[in-house]
């Protein structure tokens, strides 16, 4: 059995962050001004989907996966006796989330290749 390279780490470390945010029972999560929920949720779903790319998952898997992800998990909230209630702003906010984070990691990738035009992109997928 091989072990993971040092990129694949991030993935789970950040999937497992959102399992607790997004499971946890409604009495346990702090609240805060007016939708600042939907930052949270954006900025859970940006991470995810960085980590993702940087575990070298292509491009198509990410965005399927991660959308997949977003909209289970808030039929989800609706449905499991946790005290929360589904939203389809959470959704969105998830939905760009994931459209930045793709866009953060190409950005990211790019400036890495100009820095060192030697530097191959096996990843690109």
């Amino acid at each position: 059995m091989s072990v993971p390279g040092r990129r694949s780490w991030p993935l789970p470390a950040a999937f497992a962050v959102t399992l607790v945010m997004l499971f946890s029972p409604g009495s346990t999560v702090p609240s805060g001004p007016p939708n600042s929920d939907k930052l949270t949720h954006f900025l859970m779903f940006a991470v995810l989907v960085f980590a993702a790319r940087y575990a070298r998952h292509g491009v198509l898997a990410v965005a399927l996966w991660a959308g997949a992800y977003a909209v289970v998990s808030e039929v989800l909230q609706g449905l499991l006796p946790i005290h929360r209630s589904a939203s389809v702003w959470d959704v969105a906010a998830d939905l760009l989330g994931v459209t930045v984070g793709l866009l953060l990691f190409w950005a990211w990738q790019r400036r890495a290749r100009r820095a060192d035009p030697a530097r191959t992109a096996p990843d690109e997928g």
